[in-house]
């Protein structure tokens, strides 16, 4: 597949998940592309639905959850197909480096044979799944991967705990990476050394990566795409430079101006006002309202559609054009 051609496409995705007064729709309409051999960054608050969104793409999702639209990997729709063809992509076709890797691993084994898993469940034998093992951990930057690999979880610092999540989603010799906040309980010193381990991997392997991120200097510094979201919606996607660097949507806008500007001598943020609003308590018209500095009264009453305001750009903005303009 040629660089820059769709390797996944996400297509309407919803997805609803069960609450006490009845569902609740977490994802709502998220459309967008992955390419092939690109980082894509998926940015937002707390609760935007962007950890959702990579789950639903993975299907590691609650009980009781109803999904809709469409998730074409390589032109397949995984969303509809059953549910041995969609244990088969995950692992070999699409791996997840999750957020927490603590949390993830298992205390009770031994990486070794947390990362050697997918491979003893294609048959390997046991001496090819140990020399793989090693191998896998030294290319994640393992220290002496051959002793570390007989080692618990908790004997790892939190660095060497992300390197072999790495190794364990690399195990299956997928195609897409989903990287969930993967640099966020990490020094800003280990959080680079990720980020350039995942940078180097995708580059010479050609993975796609989605990487799922709160941080936009995070985001800045690998993806090529961005998409970003609010309330369980894209406000906003495109190409990462011109995305970050102006903004067509709002919330954009007040995202990129709340993060320090570490080069300038001041080095001040300006902060979001307000309370993100989340899928359970998304107001009417458009989400983004009860905080956007330009809001007029069809902002409270129309959902703004995601629509192209310039050639590759998209805004779900009533006002994009004007958000835009220099």
């Amino acid at each position: 597949m040629a660089q820059h051609e769709a390797l996944l496409q996400v297509d309407g995705l919803t997805v609803d998940l069960p609450g006490t007064r009845g569902d609740v729709r977490v994802v709502d309409g998220v459309s967008f592309d992955v390419p092939a051999g690109s980082t894509v960054g998926l940015i937002g608050e707390s609760g935007s639905g962007k950890t959702m969104t990579a789950n639903a793409i993975i299907g590691l999702l609650p009980d009781g959850a109803r999904t809709g639209g469409r998730l074409l990997w390589r032109g397949e729709d995984l969303l509809h197909a059953d549910v041995a063809r969609r244990r088969k992509a995950r692992g070999h076709e699409i791996s997840m480096i999750f957020q927490d890797p603590l949390a993830a691993l298992n205390p009770t084994q031994r990486i070794g044979r947390q990362v050697g898993e997918i491979l003893r469940r294609d048959g390997v034998g046991r001496a090819e799944v140990r020399r793989r093992v090693v191998e896998l951990l030294d290319r994640a930057g393992v220290p002496d991967p051959a002793e570390r690999a007989n080692r618990y979880p908790h004997e790892f610092s939190g660095g060497l705990r992300q390197r072999a999540m790495i190794a364990l989603a690399l195990a299956g010799n997928p195609s897409l990476l989903l990287a969930d906040e993967p640099t966020t309980a990490l020094d800003v010193t280990v959080q680079g050394r990720i980020l350039r381990l995942l940078r180097s991997i995708q580059e010479s392997d050609g993975l796609s990566v989605l990487l799922v991120s709160h941080d936009l200097r995070v985001v800045a510094n690998v993806a090529q795409q961005v998409v970003v979201m609010y309330a369980g919606r894209v406000a906003e996607r495109g190409p990462a430079p011109q995305v970050l660097r102006r903004p067509a949507h709002p919330y954009t806008k007040a995202l990129v101006r709340s993060v320090p500007a570490v080069r300038t001598k001041t080095a001040l943020a300006d902060p979001l006002p307000g309370a993100p609003a989340t899928p359970a308590n998304r107001p009417a018209g458009c989400p983004f309202h009860p905080r956007c500095p330009i809001a007029q009264d069809r902002c409270r009453v129309d959902v703004p559609p995601v629509r192209e305001v310039a050639p590759g750009r998209f805004s779900a903005c009533h006002f994009a054009e004007e958000v835009l303009a220099p």
